[in-house]
This record gives C-alpha cells, sequence and structure tokens, in this order.
C-alpha cells in the first residue's frame, strides 16, 4: 500500500534520516540471521526506512536502502513507486515514467535508480560537479554553459508543487548563485516560488539579493511575501527601517514601498508562471440564468473559487493577492483561505 509522504514533509533532518537507515540495516541483518523472524525484520525494516526517507529525502542512501528492501521483499510494484517518487523529486517528466510502468523492476530497478543519481545527485555540491564533468571539467568551459542552460529550460517546464522538488531544485539555484549566476538564478527562484509560494526560505534568499543589487521595489515584493505568509517575521519592517537610515535627514523622501503598478505587475508574474503546470480541469456548468449573470459580474470571484476547487492553490493566492492590493477587499477571505490550505 502506497503511503505517500508529500504532506508530511519539513525540512531534511539528516540525523534523524540516518537514525531510521541505521535501525532498518539492522533489521535486515537480523532477518537474515533469523529464518523464522525474517517477515517481521523486515517489516520493521521497511518501516524504518520510509522514516529515514520521510526524515531526509535529500540523502541517497536513505532510497537505495528503500529500494534494496523492496528487492529483498520481492515487491514489484512497491520499488516501481519508489522509482516514481525518485523521479517526482528529481523533477523529472512523469508522463515520460508511465512508459516504463510494465518494467520488470526487481531486475532493472537499482540500475534504473543508480543511473538517476548519476545523472541527477541530489546534494547541490554533487550536481554541480556531475554537471561541469559532463561540461569537461572546465567550469569556465562554453559546454559546462551549454550544461547550465539546459538545466534552465528543463527547470523553465517542471512541476514544482512538490515541497521536496522544490527544495531539492532550490538548493541548485542557489549554488548557480554562488557561481555567479545571480540573473539566472532570481529569473528560476520565481518558477520555484510560484508553484509553492510558502517556500519562505528562498523567498528570503531573493529579497536579499536584490536588496544587495539595490532594486528596493523588488526585495520589498519579497519581504513583503515573506511577512504576509508568516507575520512573526518582521523582514518587510526590517528592511523599511534599513531604508529609512540610510536617508540623509530630510533631504531625502522617505520611501514607504513599490507603487501599486510594481506590485500588481509582480503578483501577476507568479499567476502567469504558476499556469504552467496547471492541472487540467473541467470548468464549473453554469445551470442558471443567474450563475450566467453572476460569473459576469464577478469574474475574479468566479475564477478564485474555481482555482480552489481544482486545487490550484498557489495561483489562487497570487491572484488573492493582487486583488487585495489592489483595495478589493473582498478578496481578503480568499487570501485567508488560500494561506491555510498552503
Amino acid at each position: 500500500m502506497r503511503q505517500s509522504t508529500h504532506n508530511d514533509l519539513q525540512h531534511p533532518r539528516r540525523n534523524l534520516g540516518n537514525r531510521y537507515r541505521t535501525q532498518a540495516q539492522k533489521f535486515v541483518r537480523l532477518a537474515k540471521a533469523d529464518p523464522e523472524r525474517k517477515d517481521s525484520n523486515m517489516q520493521w525494516a521497511e518501516q524504518n526506512a520510509r522514516q529515514a526517507l520521510l526524515h531526509d529525502f535529500t540523502d541517497e542512501r536513505n532510497w537505495r536502502c528503500l529500494a534494496d528492501i523492496k528487492v529483498s521483499l520481492k515487491d514489484n510494484a512497491g520499488l516501481g513507486i519508489v522509482l516514481e517518487d525518485v523521479f517526482i523529486v528529481l523533477g523529472r517528466d512523469t508522463e515520460q515514467f508511465e512508459k516504463l510502468k510494465n518494467l520488470d523492476y526487481l531486475q532493472f530497478g537499482l540500475e534504473l535508480l543508480e543511473a538517476a543519481f548519476a545523472r541527477d545527485p541530489l546534494t547541490p555540491e554533487a550536481w554541480w560537479e556531475a554537471l561541469v564533468l559532463r561540461g569537461g571539467g572546465n567550469e569556465q568551459s562554453d559546454a559546462v554553459l551549454l550544461e547550465i542552460a539546459e538545466f534552465a529550460d528543463r527547470c523553465r517546464d517542471l512541476d514544482f508543487r512538490d515541497q521536496r522538488a522544490n527544495i531539492v531544485y532550490g538548493r541548485r539555484i542557489e549554488h548557480l548563485r554562488l557561481q555567479g549566476f545571480e540573473d539566472l538564478f532570481i529569473e528560476l527562484s520565481r518558477h520555484l516560488l510560484a508553484h509553492r509560494p510558502v517556500n519562505h526560505e528562498l523567498w528570503m534568499q531573493l529579497g536579499r539579493l536584490h536588496e544587495r543589487r539595490e532594486e528596493v521595489d523588488s526585495a520589498w515584493s519579497c519581504y513583503d511575501h515573506v511577512q504576509t505568509m508568516m507575520p512573526h517575521l518582521l523582514v518587510r519592517d526590517e528592511f523599511l527601517n534599513r531604508l529609512t537610515e540610510r536617508m540623509d535627514g530630510s533631504e531625502k523622501t522617505p520611501w514607504s514601498g513599490p507603487k501599486l503598478e510594481h506590485r500588481t505587475a509582480f503578483l501577476q508574474q507568479m499567476e502567469q508562471l504558476n499556469e504552467r503546470v496547471r492541472q487540467n480541469t473541467t470548468e464549473p456548468e453554469t445551470s442558471t440564468d443567474t450563475e450566467v449573470v453572476i460569473e459576469e459580474e464577478y469574474p475574479d470571484k468566479t475564477r478564485l473559487n474555481s482555482l480552489i476547487e481544482s486545487e490550484n492553490i498557489s495561483e489562487a493566492f497570487f491572484l488573492a493577492r493582487r486583488l487585495v492590493a489592489s483595495g478589493e477587499e473582498w478578496a481578503e477571505e480568499y487570501l485567508e483561505q488560500c494561506r491555510s490550505l498552503m
């Protein structure tokens, strides 16, 4: 039976992941040493291996541990689910995975897992090393720049609503920023954040980068989003205080926030980025003339309801924020609803 961990994940906790993986390996050894209790020990091994992945999905050893246990249990379907999860975390096109549905995972699954990790290591350092190696080993070579361009193209089309994929790719683009690709970091981070607006740490990194580049309006938009999502983090207010301290008395007019046009354009861009991975849904049918009139008078409200019903919460969130920023007070209720759903 599949046990999805998507909604239970927080940030990876390596210590707990290592502890549970060690326990899983211990039960595997016990199962081999005591045939009479093999089934019981293997069940405990599988349970601990699942917990290891729950606490740290960024450690490839945890994936290998669970996959090895699935092979020992001769669980072909279970190993297929593990591999599907790996491809989701790596941001692969799950439609391509459908072509492998009839594969004998017990025979080829472990090889497929290693091939995936060889191409896309989960840790950003190993990922960067693999990328540079494919580019010939010289970080400044045109081949490496081509590899980076291909990575960016993939990011523009992938679905990052899964929290694990969002974290993995967030760390990768942060590594690109450290390598000097700041403009690319800004572009790709917006793709990730459009799909998962609750990634406040990435919003913070983006805001700090804009602030360092003296892009005040963009920095404020990022900090404002963090404080809107997590009111106890007063990063927007602290940013305004830093700006005020730079002013030379009354010689300059204190800056109080970006213009409405900038705020709404920023939020509208986030909506459009989210549409690229919108789930295919059927619009609700209108059965009476009254409902048609309501849709014509309140198209934004109808769109919000449709997005929420189809579970496109991120897009609904940015639409509600844009409406609130434009003075539509009625949208505050939808904004709170989206925040709670995320």
